[in-house]
């Protein structure tokens, strides 16, 4: 049995949880710190729930942070560094001031113990990882996970970097990114998603659930579905957004289609967990991939849309084609539970332990 501890900045998605739970289920014992709350309540294992500047400058300096990023083509992952001034002295003194809170945890939940020590989206409990350093000093083994901004926005930390004995991602395009990383999909348990109910009215309901408009090309999809709905009046947009995760898991099990995301800017390309999750309902669903990708891909479940005019080629087709709909719901239902259950993720993930000589 190994000791596996997971630090993440956020539960994005609650994927890090996945993780944790795919641990303890396999067998393991694993622990979870996420030091940000997750706003859309997804679980927690412990939350140090460091607060984030919410003012309007702290605001205005992170989108202004992406939208540099986005007007510059990412070949490589960039290397973090402070913009400025103000910025270099904002993460020394919250390194500083979370060092109380952070060493008591180590200490009263024996941290130290721990065999192995995941870094969720390459970041320390510190910006400065001066906590992975003193683990490593102490022989343990580093893993740094990436999921998505983490690493085409924010970057390398490169101190954790340097010591990471494996780089792993679930984010296709990453791979281009960071030479060195090895891909696995995300664990999910198909378990904890209720069955698609059975409605008794004639309508198509589509769904989609971002947690970024942006990310997910959110003001393409509604511009689309407008258009559908003018045509067909059997058909229903229902768009899922800032709601608790059982209310949008509740949601989404009405419905006969899912639209992941098309045409966003920074969001990758591929699917995530709100993809997963209605995949495991045996809906099927829509996102967008490059044609690299989609020969990548074992036994793609996915209907592929990268523009306007494909999703709504993608959408009348499914619309029109309950027996399609059904085909499609079915096989990913099963595809799901092939690639991403905590069973075959696990024994992935392990064969890349053995690999970097973690085991």
């Amino acid at each position: 049995m190994k000791k596996i501890l997971h630090v993440a900045p956020q539960n994005y998605a609650g994927v890090p949880y996945d993780f944790f739970s795919m641990h303890n289920a396999c067998g393991d014992s694993s622990r979870l710190i996420s030091l940000h709350k997750n706003p859309l309540s997804f679980k927690e294992d412990i939350c140090l729930d460091f607060p984030l500047p919410d003012f309007d400058l702290a605001k205005k300096w992170r989108r202004k942070k992406v939208s540099d990023m986005e007007e510059t083509e990412i070949t490589t992952a960039p290397i973090f560094k402070s913009k400025n001034m103000f910025e270099s002295l904002y993460y020394y003194f919250s390194d500083i001031s979370r060092s109380p809170k952070v060493d008591s945890l180590i200490q009263k939940l024996s941290l130290d113990d721990y065999d192995i020590i995941h870094f969720d989206g390459g970041l320390d409990f510190y910006r400065s990882p001066k906590q992975a350093l003193k683990w490593k000093a102490a022989g343990k083994k580093i893993v740094c996970c990436y999921y998505g901004s983490d690493l085409r926005i924010r970057g390398l930390i490169p101190e954790l970097d340097k010591i990471s004995d494996l780089n792993i991602t679930s984010e296709y395009d990453h791979l281009a990114l960071k030479k060195d990383l090895k891909y696995i999909f995300y664990p999910y348990n198909t378990n904890e998603v209720p069955a698609k109910v059975s409605r008794d009215d004639d309508k198509i309901v589509v769904v989609h659930s971002p947690t970024n408009r942006k990310y997910k090309g959110t003001d393409l999809i509604i511009k689309v579905m407008n258009k559908i709905c003018g045509e067909n009046k059997k058909v229903e947009f229902v768009l899922i957004e800032n709601r608790p995760r059982t209310e949008v898991l509740e949601a989404k099990n009405k419905c006969d289609i899912c639209i992941d995301q098309v045409g966003g800017t920074m969001g990758g390309t591929g699917y995530g967990k709100a993809g997963i999750e209605t995949l495991a309902m045996g809906i099927p669903v829509i996102t967008n991939m490059t044609k690299e990708y989609q020969d990548w891909l074992p036994e793609n479940p996915f209907s592929v849309a990268n523009n306007e005019e494909e999703l709504y080629s993608s959408l009348n087709e499914l619309i029109s084609d309950l027996n399609l709909r059904s085909e499609k719901g079915s096989f990913g239902k099963k595809w799901v539970e092939k690639y991403h259950g905590f069973g075959s993720v696990n024994n992935q993930l392990f064969a890349l332990y053995k690999e970097a000589g973690i085991i």
